[in-house]
């Protein structure tokens, strides 16, 4: 698999990634938090026929950019259900995601996403509640690697204390304990912010 990350650090200091098969060039974006114009070209310059967009959770430099990406690309984008919450309870994260974004999303329906050129290509839908209500981490399973949004970086933890957003420590722990800790150790995991880890350098702070 193909995945290309890509940092921005000007509107918000965040990762975006392209996962893309290397037999069809078709894929996906994750997490397109700013900069729609250069996401877009950077798929038309390699040929990458984006299917979907992905969202970990909604916070505002997550999805910032999916709404624009998405009528660029003639795409959806998709998260999680509870996302829903946000939008029925305006004190939730009332300055932390984007209403429009919120009214746009579709929501996943399965439990994995399969790209339609190759259905051997996969990412399992892991809902990992406590940084955010709505977080989810995306698992390649034949290929050992995760994209884990906000719930795990190098070395830390999301936050939980992010006013609105339902952060749980108790609820992210268990979420990072059931299914990400869990995964083979020589799983690759792509974070929302800062470099990539594995399952095995994550155990150590648990």
């Amino acid at each position: 698999m193909i995945v290309q990350p890509v940092e921005f650090t000007d509107v918000f200091a965040a990762n975006c990634y392209f996962y893309i098969d290397p037999d069809t060039k078709h894929g996906f974006v994750i997490d397109p938090s700013a900069h729609a114009v250069q996401l877009f070209d950077i798929a038309g310059t390699n040929h990458w026929t984006i299917e979907k967009i992905l969202l970990t959770h909604s916070h505002l430099d997550h999805i910032a950019a999916a709404v624009e990406l998405s009528e660029r690309l003639k795409v959806p984008f998709f998260g999680h259900e509870n996302a829903k919450l946000y939008l029925s309870s305006p004190e939730l994260a009332a300055h932390f995601t984007d209403r429009q974004v919120l009214e746009k999303m579709q929501f996943f329906d399965h439990d994995t996403i399969t790209l339609s050129a190759n259905a051997q290509v996969k990412l399992r839908i892991l809902h990992t509640p406590g940084h955010t209500l709505d977080s989810v981490v995306f698992y390649d399973a034949e290929n050992h690697l995760a994209f884990t949004g906000d719930t795990i970086f190098r070395g830390a933890i999301g936050r939980t204390d992010i006013d609105g957003s339902g952060g749980d420590a108790k609820a992210l722990y268990q979420s990072i304990r059931q299914h990400i800790l869990s995964l083979p150790p020589d799983t690759v995991l792509y974070p929302g912010h800062g470099p990539m880890t594995t399952v095995k350098n994550e155990k150590g702070l648990f």
